[in-house]
């Protein structure tokens, strides 16, 4: 009788499996890069997927413009150090406006990251694009299936997807179409967090705790990674706070946590434990707000 595969072993070849059909299939694919957790256990998997080749593909970084800097060192470490080339796209018009998450709430998510992004994947001509997606962090993620299509306008539209069966996927493209096509989909948060420490993954820095400084909002603690940039409010006290994220987007509007957690082990202890989602480090409508469901209609990953 044949050893059975562990839980991590089993998604690990699930994803790998799903890189390799769907990269066959593609004529021209693209994998986004975020330098999060979930984004950089993906492209170790790709690593392992075409390995000794490099992946056939390069990673795309949507550049907001209020990125935290330490996400932006280790996005450009990592893709050096392994090899990958990397495209970097931000709304430059959308810089040179001033669009920040302070005054522009849901806007600004549409102009600095859902619209570079429809931008970046038009200029590429890119057809399939991976992402590190999981169903587990949202509902609207839930109903996504792992291969996504999308029109020439990059719409979703949930009432067409298309059945899967078993590890069987239809990648056919019609004029203009192109595919969202999500390898961690049935990977949970305390599944990243395994992996990446029974393989040694180095992660961003910001998921471990080190002295910040920090000012509360929302019953959350934001990072002053800019000084110069930051919007201080009346009252507003920056102190030094020991602190990590479990979730990362733009530095203004993303809430970190109180922790002693400085290592992988750690943080999978105290995930495992958590009371509260991972989502809900997203403390503004800016960032995340509203309907996930309406954004992703809308071309947002």
């Amino acid at each position: 009788m044949g050893r059975s595969l562990s839980h991590l072993a089993w998604l690990e070849a699930e994803a790998i499996h799903i890189l390799r059909e769907t990269t066959a299939e593609a004529e021209n694919p693209v994998m986004l890069f975020s330098a999060g957790k979930d984004s950089t256990v993906l492209a170790h998997l790709a690593l392992r997927a075409f390995y000794p080749s490099k992946p056939p593909f390069p990673l795309l970084h949507i550049d907001s413009t209020w990125e935290f800097q330490s996400l932006l060192d280790f996005r450009d470490r990592f893709a050096r150090e392994n090899g990958f080339r990397l495209i970097a796209y931000a709304n430059e018009e959308g810089r040179a406006a001033g669009m920040n998450p302070f005054d522009y709430g849901d806007r600004y998510t549409l102009v600095m990251r859902t619209e570079p992004l429809k931008a970046a994947l038009n200029a590429g001509k890119y057809d399939v694009v991976f992402g590190g997606a999981r169903r587990d962090e949202e509902r609207a993620r839930a109903k996504e299936r792992i291969v996504s299509i999308r029109d020439d306008k990059h719409v979703w539209d949930p009432r067409q997807q298309r059945p899967e069966f078993g590890r069987m996927f239809n990648l056919r493209l019609g004029r203009g179409q192109s595919a969202r096509v999500f390898p961690l989909s049935n990977w949970t948060e305390q599944d990243i967090w395994n992996y990446a420490l029974e393989n040694e993954i180095e992660l961003a820095p910001l998921y471990f705790t080190e002295e910040r400084p920090v000012v509360q909002r929302k019953g959350a603690f934001v990072v002053v990674d800019d000084e110069a940039r930051m919007r201080f409010e009346p009252g507003d006290r920056v102190e030094m706070r020991r602190v990590r994220f479990r979730t990362l987007g733009c530095w203004p509007v993303t809430g970190a946590i109180e922790s002693e957690a400085t290592d992988i082990a750690a943080v999978l202890d105290e995930t495992l434990n958590a009371r509260f989602s991972e989502r809900q480090g997203r403390i503004s409508d800016g960032e995340d707000g509203g309907s996930l469901e309406q954004k992703k209609r809308e071309g947002y990953f």
